[in-house]
């Protein structure tokens, strides 16, 4: 971590050195030193920050290069604050003041870097002594890595060890993995298990390995666990011998050798037998190049041999059938019934729970996820527990971050869950951590994740990708490495929200305390740091009493705080403020304090009460993401458009009664077309004259990738589509008319070529020609379309739609999905066709399709014909329409209809009342024995099942 630190502090000295220092000449010298010195410790960083977790002596030297590379950054930010500040000023005698105060600024951050440096040449003589130590007993494979491997074998070890009596929920997915391996084709192949650190992957697989029904099917067998510090050679070796054993072979001369090819090549001769079936096991793969290493010594002999590979890295997994036929089965925690028998055959030595620590224990299973490694190993500290002292379990609940950094019996869980972060490049180090400052199972949003990571400047810039590209790189290599969790998907497959799971954040928490790279304050308890950088309160408590300084703070995160913990924290110097999210605050008024906020990047002020915006808004230059989703915002003041460094316009909200979805969007500010660096502008309305002349700026908007239009008017239509055009990076296009008026799109005569999504609401009477031919487009939506023709014969052959949405678009009588077409849909959605007697869906139509969703069509009194043949459907919902065909979604066996649609898992019916929705569900489970069917309905104001798009 101490590396990001450094690498950021020379990013900006950098800049400096070209920029204010150069200018003036004065410091030049002392400022290529200070680089000089710092381009040294970097040279060492990357090995030490591996290396501090098991030295001491490491740790505190990481320690202090951290310290000093956040004084020295604080020290260039406080004078760059303050020249943003006198650039501000107005008026010929405020310059001449400023010209006094800057050289004044400038010679005390000389001074300042003078007085560092001798602390600098201190710690690069810890370096060179912390080296030549290494250089003689740890350097290359160093001991502390043998440590590192030492600690790791520990706990595969553990796992090959458990006995089958321990295990739970294991039996469904052993047999499939054994079906997946003694059946199939006859060519090799790669079948990957893939999850996170303590999921039961390597007890899951050696399960599996030693089946009887496996030990028969495969002659040659090798079990081979990849250490991250294990050489190639090593584990050809080991794989030979095991080889070797396995099919009573003597090893020939040649294998003797140290040389890998050697060795390669003596195992493929083994296993090129005509008749031999082999399996090998890679257990814990981390590196692509080692796995490639192994499977080049593996031939592939057509005769139903296999490859097992556990990773917790799913790109890895998808990666290792390249060049032959592969699996991948993802690891799933185990469920809340599977979680409560370990607990309790662990903790209670096979008894039920006691009723007075059931709400612990419940307490505590909600925190291990269904993780079987956590259940045990807490389990282990409970067991010890006397079962009379309510007051010992609840203190084990509360303290279980502790618990975890001290316990012996929490050690081996802590080392798991932290082989992952240890494994990490330092950038991603800084992006994982960011995410211990929200609150325990809260579910991030992706765009808030991206706009946080390059708000605080951890994502590096990359030829030919925009920041926000480069941080979803990011995202994915952290989803990929398990770390952390998809807790919701788009329509279109796309990642929404994220989270993190609760034992990995009760390990980060504290490293981001002890790095002091967060501070999270959930009762203001212990000391702080003196530079505390950043801080996420998650209860109210007042600074002044306690006597904090946040001068240095550089993010600011309040979750679910009252109104005067907002005034005291923001009455605080915050003046290196680059982060401060207020969402949900209890704020009626813009708060003043925010504007003398020169350096801030990212405001949210989202779901507060805030009704206006002040024209100083215009003071905060640095400003790149302005969030203001779900207030009373309605206007912008024209000093909006001197922001240009502005990313991110989020400035609408919605108001849901029925099927009513209300949007709310802003005026459009005149000068738009300045905020040449927007990439999301949501949403805009132009339902007059003077707005309607502002979207011609819209096309000025070329890095544009998100564009949502409120009441478009039909004579704005023609500048509408001329601005859209010239948006080449657009991915994503809502256009609302207003009063349902026409839209004119078919002016629009070349699309953006990147346009993904298209939302759509207003008359076109004829579907624009381009929109049938954007062969991207994997999500559309049409309501109050009024078309003169049917809009399924242009759509059906596009072919990677995936998500088509119609409101009232054609007036149907007789509405026919034919074969062939939506190859790839997988959502349907039909509202208020009120003509609409009959659908019918051919066979091989729609073969994709997951969900089905119909409204308010009154006439409409059966069921679609040949929906039977939609094999893939999971949910079907049926809202608003005529008793007599609800009647035919009645669960019973006799009921011709409802067996047309009892494949499906999930049927919901219902009808909106005044009290609000009335929905049934249905839910069908297929056993071997037959089905059972699961009825149950629910009343109230519930949220509406249609999109709101």
């Amino acid at each position: 971590m101490a590396e990001a630190a450094v690498l950021y502090l020379l990013s900006k000295l950098e800049s400096f050195a070209e920029t204010a220092v150069q200018q003036q000449r004065e410091g030049h010298e002392e400022w290529m030193s200070l680089m000089r010195e710092f381009e040294r410790i970097k040279a060492f960083l990357k090995a030490a920050d591996s290396m501090e977790e098991c030295n001491e002596e490491v740790k505190v030297w990481v320690k202090q290069v951290r310290e000093i590379a956040y004084e020295a950054e604080d020290l260039l930010d406080e004078y760059t604050q303050l020249s943003v500040q006198d650039h501000q000023s107005e008026g010929f005698l405020r310059m001449i003041q400023t010209s006094v105060r800057n050289r004044k600024a400038r010679h005390r951050l000389i001074s300042a870097m003078k007085g560092i440096s001798p602390r600098i040449k201190s710690i690069c003589e810890g370096q060179q002594r912390l080296f030549d130590g290494f250089s003689t007993t740890e350097r290359g494979s160093s001991s502390t890595s043998s440590y590192e491997d030492n600690k790791w074998q520990d706990h595969r070890g553990d796992a090959l060890l458990v006995e089958k009596s321990d295990l739970v929920g294991i039996e469904e997915p052993k047999k499939e993995l054994v079906e997946w391996l003694v059946q199939g084709a006859s060519q090799c192949q790669v079948i990957s298990v893939v999850g996170m650190g303590g999921l039961g992957k390597t007890t899951l697989v050696k399960q599996v390995y030693d089946d009887p029904a496996v030990k028969k099917r495969f002659t040659a067998r090798a079990w081979v666990t990849l250490s991250p510090s294990s050489r190639t050679d090593e584990l050809l070796s080991d794989m030979l011998q095991q080889i070797a054993s396995s099919i009573t072979k003597t090893l020939p001369s040649e294998a003797e050798t140290s040389k890998s090819s050697c060795v390669r090549m003596v195992i493929k001769d083994f296993l090129q037998e005509r008749r031999l079936k082999y399996l090998i096991v890679l257990d814990d793969v981390w590196d692509m190049n080692k796995w490639d290493a192994v499977k080049c010594a593996i031939p592939n002999n057509n005769n139903g041999s296999r490859i097992m590979v556990t990773t917790r890295k799913s790109d890895l997994a998808s990666a290792s059938g390249t060049g032959c036929s592969g699996k991948v089965y993802n690891m799933k925690p185990l469920s809340s019934e599977q979680s409560h028998e370990l607990f309790c055959r662990k903790t209670f030595k096979e008894k039920a729970c006691p009723s007075h620590l059931e709400e612990i224990c419940r307490q505590i299973l909600k925190k291990c996820e269904g993780l079987p490694l956590a259940i045990v190993a807490i389990s282990g500290v409970l067991a010890t527990k006397d079962i009379r002292r309510i007051d010992e379990w609840e203190l084990v609940l509360r303290s279980l971050r502790s618990e975890i950094d001290g316990n012996e019996k929490l050690k081996n869980l802590k080392q798991v869950l932290s082989l992952s972060f240890n494994d990490l490049p330092y950038y991603l180090k800084s992006c994982f951590l960011h995410l211990s400052i929200f609150p325990e199972a809260l579910v991030v949003e992706r765009m808030r994740i991206i706009r946080l990571w390059v708000a605080e400047g951890f994502v590096e810039r990359k030829e030919g990708k925009t920041l926000e590209e480069v941080a979803e790189d990011y995202l994915d290599e952290l989803l990929n490495r398990s770390l952390i969790q998809v807790a919701e998907t788009t329509s279109d497959g796309r990642v929404k929200k994220c989270r993190v799971h609760d034992l990995l954040l009760e390990i980060i928490i504290p490293k981001a305390r002890d790095q002091n790279y967060a501070i999270i304050d959930h009762e203001h308890r212990g000391p702080w740091p003196e530079r505390v950088r950043r801080l996420s309160i998650h209860k109210a408590f007042q600074i002044a009493r306690e006597n904090r300084s946040l001068s240095c703070l550089r993010s600011l995160f309040m979750f679910c705080v009252d109104e005067s913990c907002v005034v005291d924290a923001l009455s605080s110097e915050l003046n290196l403020l680059s982060v401060l999210n207020l969402e949900h605050a209890p704020v009626s008024r813009f708060p003043g304090q925010v504007l003398n906020m020169k350096c801030l990047r990212f405001l949210s002020l989202r779901s507060s009460r805030i009704r206006t915006i002040p024209s100083s808004i215009g003071n905060l230059q640095k400003l790149e993401t302005l969030d203001l989703k779900d207030t009373h915002v309605v206007a912008l003041p024209v000093e909006i458009a001197k922001l240009q460094q502005l990313r991110h316009l989020l400035v609408y909200r919605y108001e849901d009664i029925s099927y009513t979805h209300n949007k709310y969007g802003f005026k459009t500010p005149a000068d738009i077309g300045a905020l040449q660096s927007l990439q999301k502008l949501c949403y805009i309305e132009v339902d007059d004259e003077r707005n309607g002349r502002n979207i011609t700026g819209l096309g000025k908007l070329n890095q544009l990738r998100r564009l949502c239009v409120l009441k478009l008017r039909r004579e704005d239509g023609r500048n509408l589509c001329s601005s859209i055009e010239k948006l080449t990076n657009l991915s994503s296009l809502a256009v609302y008319a207003l009063d349902d008026q026409e839209i004119e799109l078919h002016r629009l005569s070349s699309p953006p070529r990147l346009l993904q999504r298209i939302f759509l609401r207003g008359h076109l009477e004829t579907l624009p020609s381009w929109i049938a031919n954007h062969h991207g487009l994997v999500k559309l939506y049409l309501k109050m379309s009024c078309l003169r023709d049917d809009p399924l014969e242009s759509l059906q052959n596009l072919p990677s739609l995936v998500h088509l949405e119609l409101l009232h678009a054609y007036n149907w009588q007789t509405l026919c999905f034919k074969a062939k077409g939506f190859m790839k849909l997988k959502i349907l959605g039909l509202d208020l066709f009120e003509e609409l007697e009959f659908i019918q869906v051919e066979k091989e139509a729609m073969p994709c399709l997951e969900k089905l969703t119909v409204l308010r069509c009154k006439l409409l009194k059966d069921l679609p014909l040949g929906i039977e043949h939609l094999n893939m459907l999971k949910v079907l919902e049926f809202f608003d329409l005529p008793d007599e065909l609800v009647q035919k979604l009645k669960p019973d066996k006799q009921n011709e209809d409802y067996q047309k649609v009892a494949h499906v898992p999930e049927i919901h019916y219902g009808y909106w009342r005044e009290q609000g929705w009335d929905v049934t569900s249905i839910e069908t489970t297929v056993e071997e024995e037959g089905s059972r069917l699961q009825s149950s309905s629910k009343r109230g104001n519930e949220p509406s099942p249609y999109p709101r798009k």
